[in-house]
């Protein structure tokens, strides 16, 4: 069993994340889900820019920070588009971490890079909120970690959200099956 904090995404914590942290839990993994913004959220990405500058960064990087010190320093790290962002400003604080999951996004590096870390990331291409010439940059400055990369052809940002045209069904299980495959690995190595 690995010990999940799965971090929202811009628009807020709704029934995806629900879902995704479900299909977790049923592989036996336990699952926390801190509500990064107190309640708010919305279907739409322009309000969710809207409600993460009317919180703030800084105070929306606080709140993980504060979710971390309720989970095992082992706990793994995942984040949804927003929330994979959120884990890049937390993860240099959990050095002891199993590995980290991002979700239709990606994280900032960590400085120093943890070697042999396992991450597992999982993103659009092309994705709508990044060029590709960052994905390249991004995994070009990995330095020793162990980056899987998933990318899914001709879906959208948040693919894995049924209730959003983003939405792509094979996209999203093959994602949810390969998300799961990662954490099982890690709850049996660690």
């Amino acid at each position: 069993m690995a010990e999940i904090v799965l971090f929202h995404a811009v628009l807020g914590l709704r029934e995806a994340e629900r879902d995704v942290a479900a299909a977790f839990e049923t592989e036996g993994h336990r699952v926390h889900l801190p509500d990064l913004y107190e309640g708010a959220r919305t279907d739409d990405y322009d309000e969710g820019f809207q409600i993460v500058a009317r919180i703030g960064q800084d105070t929306l990087a606080e709140r993980a920070e504060a979710a971390l010190a309720r989970v095992p320093e082992t706990a793994v790290l995942a984040g949804v588009s927003l929330g994979a962002f959120l884990v890049g400003k937390v993860w240099a604080l959990r050095p002891r971490m199993r590995g980290a999951l991002l979700l239709c996004g990606f994280a900032p590096w960590m400085t120093p890079r943890r070697r042999d870390l396992p991450v597992s990331a999982h993103i659009a291409r092309p994705d709508p909120f990044d060029s590709e010439a960052d994905f390249a940059t991004w995994q070009g400055a990995a330095d020793g970690v162990a980056l899987e990369l998933h990318r899914y052809d001709g879906v959208g940002h948040y693919f894995l959200d049924g209730s959003l045209p983003d939405h792509d069904e094979h996209a999203a299980k093959l994602c949810m099956a390969r998300s799961c495959t990662f954490l099982n690995t890690l709850a049996v190595g660690g």
